[in-house]
């Protein structure tokens, strides 16, 4: 490799490493924030679940650690994602000037979007979901069992499906990018609607809870957003080889 090609490739490492670093620093500086309000956080979190147990139940921790290292764990968790806005626009920053400048007006509305998307599906797991699945599950236990869920228990369980959802709502970008990127097209992902509607459903059969609660409002807000990602996806049309050369003239 010659001097001239390692010179930007070291370059684009160094701001690569600078990039991950402050992404790092935020996060740690939200923990830190929050660190305080560990057992606070783990409370909402497990309001949903609480609100559904019979009179007399209480959550349990079967390890001797887990009432200081779950909320922990959980803060932690949550400083990743109420950081992801700044790790977003850190990535933003590192790919846009490699972009076109028709592309950075249509990449920075991805970018926010796709925020804005996540922040839902996890409002959507909190205040629809939990209540429905938890309600369901407690309601058709056994009279004779008595609900006394482990908290570690439970924290994975609810991260399990806040990821699901907060992915899931991500649908609407990645048809976009799809369509953009040439790999298919608004046209062709209609003919395959039927298919791709057995799919989510099969999908969300798998990622949520074996209860037709979880799987229906998994599925249904994916195939919602799967109409709402065809619609926008015409207005971002594959790149052609006019851009390219437009692009080269850029750069030189």
């Amino acid at each position: 490799m010659s001097d001239d090609k390692a010179q930007p490739l070291i370059s684009h490492l160094i701001e690569l490493r600078t990039r991950i670093l402050r992404c790092v620093i935020c996060v740690i500086v939200v923990f830190v924030a929050l660190l305080y309000f560990s057992n606070d956080i783990y409370s909402i979190v497990a309001h949903p679940l609480v609100r559904q147990l019979p009179e007399g139940s209480v959550m349990i921790a079967t390890d001797i650690a887990a009432p200081f290292f779950t909320p922990i764990k959980l803060t932690a968790i949550v400083s990743l994602f109420a950081a992801i806005p700044y790790i977003l626009f850190q990535v933003w920053g590192f790919i846009a000037p490699a972009l076109y400048q028709k592309e950075r007006r249509l990449i920075l509305p991805l970018v926010i979007s796709s925020t804005t998307l996540f922040y839902l599906g996890l409002a959507f797991a909190y205040f629809i979901v939990f209540p429905l699945a938890f309600y369901f599950f407690i309601n058709t236990a056994p009279a004779d069992v008595a609900i006394n869920t482990d908290i570690t228990k439970y924290l994975d369980f609810v991260m399990t499906l806040f990821v699901v959802f907060g992915f899931a709502f991500e649908v609407p970008v990645a048809i976009i990018l799809l369509c953009w990127t040439g790999v298919t097209s608004p046209e062709g992902l209609k003919k395959k609607r039927p298919y791709i509607i057995v799919g989510v459903f099969t999908v969300a059969m798998f990622l949520t809870p074996p209860d037709v609660f979880s799987q229906t409002l998994l599925a249904i807000p994916m195939c919602l957003l799967f109409e709402i990602g065809l619609f926008f996806a015409k207005f971002y049309k594959p790149r052609s080889r006019q851009d390219e050369d437009e692009q080269e003239q850029e750069l030189n």
